[in-house]
């Protein structure tokens, strides 16, 4: 046998000899991975509190891996966080709002949708009529739930979050006051507070606007009085312009509660 033939056999010996090897060592881990496995159901069976944390934690891990993957937020996640909602699915008396206070100020009819019919919720609760709460938030904001004052009147409805920290606890805390439906909520309690003290709408608008001990608010009664009266009609199915000038009677008027259905019905029909 002469070297080349003995340095291939060599070769041979020791390529068959890291076969084996690796066989081992690949079978001993994979019926090692199959023992963990079965350990694994067996636990999560036997102990469903903890068959649920690890579905947790893993649940956890994929999110978190398919961002690192993706660059971003998972899209369902980012879904169910905006304030968004399509008119089309709407009531047509607040579909018909929510697309006008979106051509008037510039601003998507989806989340103003959403902006809408919590409005109509909240105003059903509070006996409040929802055009109302609509044009408070357009004259205190023009519907930015950022917005902040000087004097520290926050969000939507521009709601004063240190004197009424307290509405805001069963919302999660102060920091609520920038989510558009719990300031709108909080807006509509208080709202509603100063119009049952004051006795009137009007006089009650001088109260949210802080105004209570003086007639002269500015000019904020009337305007929101104003596109009050415009919204009425558009929520009647009217087609009313923008910026139409809408009399309003200095007298005070009494608090309105929610029109029903068939008083809308009638005003659209006429």
């Amino acid at each position: 046998m002469n070297a080349t033939h003995k340095l291939s056999h060599g070769l041979q010996q020791v390529l068959r000899a890291l076969a084996r090897g690796f066989f081992d060592i690949t079978h001993s881990s994979i019926a090692l991975i199959g023992l963990t496995v079965i350990f694994a159901v067996i636990t999560l069976t036997a102990r469903p509190e903890i068959r649920q944390a690890t579905e947790v934690q893993l649940m956890g891990w994929l999110q978190e891996h398919q961002a690192t993957l993706n660059g971003f937020v998972s899209s369902v996640g980012a879904v169910e966080r905006a304030t968004a909602a399509d008119p089309r699915d709407l009531p047509k008396q607040q579909a018909a709002l929510a697309y006008w206070l979106s051509r008037k100020y510039s601003i998507a009819p989806e989340p103003l949708s959403v902006l809408v019919a919590a409005a109509f919720e909240s105003g059903q609760r509070a006996r409040l009529d929802p055009a109302l709460i609509l044009a408070v938030m357009a004259v205190e904001s023009g519907f930015n739930p950022f917005a902040q004052s000087t004097v520290g009147a926050q969000g939507l409805m521009q709601v004063m979050t240190k004197v009424h920290s307290d509405k805001y606890q069963d919302f999660g805390g102060q920091l609520a006051a920038f989510d558009p439906v719990s300031n709108l909520r909080v807006g509509v309690q208080v709202l509603q507070e100063c119009i049952s003290h004051a006795g009137s709408i009007e006089g009650g608008l001088h109260c949210y606007v802080g105004a209570s001990s003086s007639e002269d608010d500015g000019g904020y009664a009337l305007k929101v009085m104003a596109e009050f009266a415009r919204l009425q009609l558009v929520a009647a199915g009217k087609s009313v312009a923008f910026l139409a000038p809408m009399p309003v009677a200095p007298a005070a008027q009494p608090a309105k509660a929610l029109p029903d259905t068939e008083t809308v019905a009638s005003a659209a029909n006429s």
